[in-house]
């Protein structure tokens, strides 16, 4: 496998130089650069074409949140992971919503960074617990009468339900019995249904709508 090519934002320079070793001092993981801002983000996302983006919230001028959207509309594969300080609903959720397909609280520790984003890149969703369980207490309510505006064909609703189950994308397209590329391309027409822009928001959505 080749190196996870990795960017970070992250205007703390003691802990920007403590995590940018950590990646570089991992064997699969590559740092391709580290920022205190995202003024240039357009530019280094571009030319560096990172698989992983690690975001902090509260940057000087673009916030984090706000540079999430950024970030997808340049590269819609790269992912990103916010790793950040701030743990209330509102944030959570902006950076879920604009597309970030993790979340991280900065005390976690390296052993556990460096998993999050093996994981990441593999198709999961990693969180803090105490983020997890903000987000199921938010959508552990009755569900809803599915809607059927969103006109999900009988394989996407099988995918979607793959997602919800914390699948991998090879994992899903194994249990179909399909490609890879197929997974990918039904999952594009999933968030276009369900108009999200990441694997979290898409099984948050699901969820809240009764979908599964």
């Amino acid at each position: 496998m080749t190196d996870i090519g990795i960017v970070y934002y992250e205007d703390n320079r003691e802990l920007r130089e403590g995590i940018s070793f950590l990646i570089q001092a991992t064997p699969g993981l590559s740092l391709l650069g580290a920022f205190g801002n995202c003024q240039y983000l357009p530019d280094e996302i571009r030319s560096l074409r990172p698989e992983v983006v690690l975001m902090d919230i509260d940057l000087p001028g673009i916030s984090g949140i706000d540079a999430v959207p950024m970030v997808k509309a340049i590269s819609a594969t790269t992912q990103v992971l916010m790793l950040t300080v701030f743990d209330d609903e509102d944030k959570i959720f902006r950076a879920i919503r604009n597309g970030a397909s993790g979340y991280l609280l900065k005390h976690t520790s390296p052993a556990e960074l460096v998993a999050a984003i093996f994981d990441l890149y593999r198709g999961g969703s990693p969180m803090t617990a105490s983020i997890a369980r903000k987000v199921l207490q938010h959508f552990q309510q009755p569900k809803a009468v599915p809607s059927d505006d969103y006109r999900l064909s009988s394989r996407e609703l099988d995918i979607v339900k793959g997602l919800v189950a914390g699948y991998s994308y090879k994992l899903i397209a194994d249990d179909l019995c399909i490609s890879i590329d197929t997974v990918r391309s039904h999952i594009r027409s999933i968030y276009d249904k369900l108009q999200v822009n990441s694997k979290t928001e898409a099984v948050l959505k699901a969820m809240r709508e009764g979908l599964v």
